[in-house]
């Protein structure tokens, strides 16, 4: 009923375009995908490749997305996430994207799996674009404390056994599988998700992430 304020800098100005005013649409625009790898990387990590560091419009309008609601994001973050993914990939050519799923406590706050809100709208795009495109959602997440409050070492005992099958795929993965996620920290739950999925005959050949957090440094 009331008009939202742009999800990258809550300005209430006409124009919005999918939830971001012209302004942050050009901060988003000229972001451009680059690899990105964790120090100390985890074993099991694939190649990530990140649209860029979580801060500015794109941190801002994750949070949005994420924690307050913002879903109708899940359209322009989904088209920014198949861009990741063609840079991650290369060549256009058949593709398989399997995306870190919620556990069912996060999927509740949020109405939804939220990484699954924005795989639909990217693989439309990577289909227009003429990518043969399969979507699967191999794996279960299984309850674990909230990341947030964990250090490197805690994350990765948590990712150990926050994952297993659902069940066995129906037929091979097609072409390159494509590990998806929104944020890359230490890597370990995408080492841990790689993991199980290699054990399931279904090696990543990169990961694509929308942010990648950036290291403060001690002083």
């Amino acid at each position: 009923m009331l008009p939202a304020g742009c999800a990258g800098c809550a300005t209430r100005a006409p124009g919005l375009r999918q939830g971001f005013c012209p302004r942050c649409v050009a901060e988003l625009e000229s972001l451009r995908p680059g690899p990105t790898r964790p120090v100390p990387a985890p074993p099991g990590l694939p190649p990530c490749v990140a649209l860029g560091p979580y801060a500015g419009v794109l941190r801002e309008g994750l949070l949005a997305y994420k924690e307050r609601g913002r879903h109708g994001l899940s359209r322009p973050l989904g088209a920014l996430l198949a861009e990741v993914v063609a840079v991650a990939v290369g060549e256009p050519g058949p593709v398989t994207l399997v995306w870190v799923p919620d556990t069912a406590r996060a999927a509740r706050a949020r109405y939804g799996d939220h990484l699954e809100r924005m795989v639909r709208p990217a693989a439309a795009r990577l289909r227009a674009a003429g990518w043969p495109v399969r979507v699967l959602r191999p794996l279960r997440a299984s309850p674990r404390p909230d990341s947030v409050a964990l250090d490197s070492a805690g994350r990765a005992a948590a990712a150990e056994s926050a994952f297993r099958l659902r069940r066995p795929a129906s037929a091979g993965p097609a072409g390159s599988v494509v590990l998806l996620d929104d944020i890359v920290t230490t890597g370990a739950t995408l080492a841990a998700v790689s993991r199980k999925l290699h054990g399931a005959g279904m090696t990543p050949k990169v990961a694509a992430v929308l942010a990648a957090t950036q290291k403060r440094r001690r002083w």
